[in-house]
């Protein structure tokens, strides 16, 4: 390429020279001074056609055109080049892909691998490397077929112990600790996991006057009927997040599919995958976060980058805590049991009124049907309409603020004629097996929030708050308290909900982050009166007997998986591995506040991905609403708490 180069240069100058020669054969090296040119009168030895000749370009001219006629040549060779570096780059990656399915072939066939490609080092001038780049650096993302892949994610090992056994792996439930005479609370834990590591992959693709593409992500926090920790700790597979978007140019972006929640609180606009999560490694977050990871179908305006609208529709769950409402022994067929001493079953084959009863005035939904593709031992309410959440965010110049709300609809079935203990069935009813005058309920319920953060400090301190509150929302907080309860004559009512949080992280290095995070969540006494004069039903009643809640019993000795009265319990485990159930022992949460303090540091961050060291404690209290307690001692108080400590520490290498 540089001998074609030169030879067109050498072309150029003998073109250039022929041309002077023809223009002016007789002049004397003189001739070249514009001034003696003009002022000379024509020799009188000249021939006459000689005098009336074209003028002959002076040496300036020519000195012009040979600068034209080199920079020309300068700009092909230029162009030539960058071709040459592209189609070398190209070659170069023909080169290790085949040394992949080389070595891949070689594995198959037990064969030794050939030795890898040299690294890939693109040209320093190649159009592909972005200024201030490394340029010796692979590319971070994959063009093909006219889109953009962007791979990501990160592989993560981690740790955690709890002074208290919850028996579950990084992902704290919060709502379950134990109280203090649970066997488990007199014995700690300690788990350790790869299980949070994460792989994503977002795909763009750009038209006139929009941007098209998609996101998904996943991770191994999920447990099939195969799953164990006994030896090869294998675990299936997690979808988190999984959507496409069309964004406008006019500032209208559509998303639909698996996402956050648009409850949850973003760091720029309203823009998928800038969701301000809390930076710690509990995979459960904190208390007081709010969000839900779900369907959505959203719709946002950007107006000018500082005022964003949106709304969205998105997947509904109605989550219940209710005392049973057990039927009447007199009136109705006989309860029995499969085994006897077990989860209440007397020796005689029956069961307690107030455990497992066969009928209930109330139907809410119905365990998963696995032909629909559902988890047979999960509940799941028949939702009678999506949830909608509206959302605006500002940003003003200093600061982030968002301000939404949330509507959902809560519907059950109820049956008046099933009788209640203390109650009376409404005049007609003559089956208390059959549906007779039942009906549909249905309840709206809903609420507002609010987030702000600021950054200070020329961003090395990041500030926020956030609140939101309604009425059966409690599914959308951390904590998973629940959403509703039910009245006496069966009918749903939503349980009013607050979750708040605050946040503080500092930046004082490049390579150390430090988090703070204080939050909690807070369900209300939802009580009604099924019999006597004292609140004995719905949610945190205060005739609810916790007397049972200090008094430790032994573990069970079999299975106990079960179908007592024809329905499993979800729960599996042998001998030696099911903790006693406390017995009278209700303990509706009434409040759960943690604080935790977490910290990163980052090894390495540049080019060729991240690594980085992180370590997190949290400590929480699980209060609860005061039932009814024994005489003395410490159940006299008839309100429980637990209060769990817990470290965790995380080792991550993030793809560039």
């Amino acid at each position: 390429m540089r001998v074609l180069a030169a030879c067109l240069l050498a072309l150029g100058f003998v073109a250039g020279t022929t041309a002077m020669a023809a223009g002016d054969p007789g002049t004397n090296p003189g001739a070249g001074n514009a001034n003696a040119s003009a002022s000379s009168e024509p020799s009188k030895a000249a021939p006459a056609s000689a005098a009336k000749a074209e003028p002959a370009p002076t040496s300036a001219e020519i000195a012009i055109e040979l600068q034209s006629l080199r920079e020309l040549v300068e700009a092909q060779s230029k162009q030539l080049q960058t071709q040459q570096d592209k189609v070398q780059d190209l070659e170069h990656q023909l080169k290790v892909e085949r040394a992949a399915r080389e070595n891949l072939a070689a594995s198959a066939a037990g064969a030794e691998p050939a030795a890898a490609a040299a690294p890939y080092e693109p040209a320093a001038n190649a159009l592909s490397v972005p200024r201030g780049k490394d340029e010796t650096a692979p590319p971070t993302a994959i063009s093909i077929k006219g889109v953009t892949l962007t791979p990501g994610g990160f592989m993560a090992a981690e740790t955690v112990w709890r002074n208290k056994g919850l028996g579950a792996d990084v992902n704290s439930p919060l709502n379950s600790a134990p109280f203090n005479g649970a066997s488990n609370s007199r014995m700690s834990e300690f788990q350790a996991s790869g299980r949070q590591s994460r792989i994503s992959m977002l795909v763009e693709g750009k038209l006139s006057t929009v941007k098209i593409g998609g996101y998904y992500e996943a991770d191994f926090l999920s447990a099939g009927t195969t799953s164990n920790n006994n030896q090869s700790n294998s675990y299936t597979f997690r979808q988190r997040q999984f959507f496409g978007q069309a964004a406008f140019n006019n500032g209208w972006t559509i998303t639909g599919g698996q996402m956050w929640s648009l409850l949850t609180e973003t760091n720029k606009g309203m823009d998928n995958r800038t969701e301000a999560l809390p930076q710690v490694i509990d995979a459960q977050y904190v208390a007081g976060f709010s969000w839900a990871r779900q369907f959505g179908f959203r719709f946002t305006k950007n107006f000018n980058n500082k005022f964003w609208l949106g709304f969205s529709v998105e997947e509904p769950q109605a989550t219940l805590s209710v005392s049973g409402n057990p039927t009447a022994q007199a009136a109705a067929p006989p309860l029995t049991c499969t085994t006897p001493g077990v989860n209440g079953c007397s020796a005689g084959g029956t069961i307690t009124i107030n455990l497992n009863p066969t009928y209930t005035n109330f139907l809410l939904g119905q365990f998963g049907n696995s032909g629909g593709l559902y988890n047979p031992l999960g509940n799941y309410a028949y939702n009678p309409s999506p949830d909608y959440i509206f959302k605006a965010v500002w940003e003003p110049g200093w600061g982030h603020y968002e301000v939404f709300g949330l509507v959902n609809i809560l519907r059950d079935r109820a049956f008046p004629c099933v009788p209640i203990t203390g109650t009376t069935p409404p005049a007609g009813c003559t089956s208390i097996t059959s549906g007779q005058f039942a009906f549909n309920n249905s309840q709206t319920g809903g609420g507002g929030g609010a987030n702000a953060r600021w950054s200070l400090f020329n961003k090395h301190m990041d500030l926020g708050i956030h609140f939101m509150g309604g009425n059966g929302i409690g599914r959308y907080g951390s904590v998973g308290l629940a959403s509703t309860t039910v009245r006496p004559n069966g009918t749903i009512v939503p349980i009013t909900n607050y979750q708040s949080l605050g946040t503080l992280q500092f930046h004082p290095t490049p390579k150390l982050d430090i988090n703070l995070y204080v939050g909690g969540e807070y369900d209300e006494r939802t009580a009604f009166i099924k019999s006597g004069a004292t609140n004995n039903e719905g949610y945190g009643a205060q005739a609810f007997n916790n007397s049972g809640c200090w008094t430790e019993v032994p573990s069970l000795t079999g299975p106990s998986t079960s179908t007592n009265l024809g329905v499993p319990d979800g729960v599996g485990g042998g001998t030696g591995f099911i903790p006693g159930p406390l017995g009278s022992c209700r303990g509706d949460t009434r409040n759960l506040i943690e604080g935790t303090i977490q910290f990163w540091y980052r090894f390495y961050k540049g080019p060729k991905g991240t690594v980085q060291y992180g370590m997190q404690f949290s400590d929480y209290v699980r209060n609860t609403w005061v039932g009814v307690g024994s005489p003395s001692g410490p159940a006299a108080s008839g309100q429980p708490h637990s209060n769990e400590a817990m470290w965790f520490t995380s080792f991550r290498y993030y793809l560039p």
